[in-house]
């Protein structure tokens, strides 16, 4: 199994411009409806103090992402979580979910929530394999019918 290095990267860089492009694009594949899919995350959101993005590195090349952004004083959200299709199966997102928590505990936050799909099964899976539970709705996605939201307790 080939190494995976967790790099924090600014959000407006080329490199997280790529991988978020790929995702945006694979999410409106998967949710052509309009007001089905939540793109929002702000560079200032995952600067210092508030939260991180992370590139995931195999062999140099850039292979996934994630962000939390803090939301509360002791609560954090997960947000753009992807994995490039050629690469998934072999650990990265648990990888990236894992920099996360990490990530989180630095920031003292006791507890990650997050929104993903229904038509996801995928990160459902894995969240649910990282200790996330399904919790109702919450925030901007209170009135989303195709969103899952999950949380964990850190």
């Amino acid at each position: 199994m080939l190494t995976v290095d967790l790099r924090p990267e600014a959000l407006d860089s080329r490199v997280a411009g790529r991988l978020i492009a790929a995702l945006n694009a694979e999410l409106l594949g998967r949710y052509p409806e309009e007001g089905a899919t939540h793109f929002r995350l702000d560079p200032d959101e995952v600067g210092p103090g508030r939260g991180v993005f992370l590139v995931a590195y195999r062999v140099g090349e850039p292979v996934g992402c994630g962000a939390i952004r803090r939301i509360a004083t002791d609560v954090a959200e997960i947000k753009r979580m992807y994995v490039v299709p050629a690469a998934r199966g072999g650990g990265i997102g648990a990888t990236i979910v894992a920099g996360l928590e990490a990530a989180a505990r630095a920031l003292t936050v006791a507890r990650l929530v997050l929104e993903t799909g229904e038509r996801q099964p995928e990160a459902i899976a894995l969240y649910r394999r990282a200790g996330f539970g399904v919790i109702p709705r919450f925030g901007e996605y209170i009135d989303s019918p195709l969103s899952v939201c999950m949380a964990k307790t850190l």
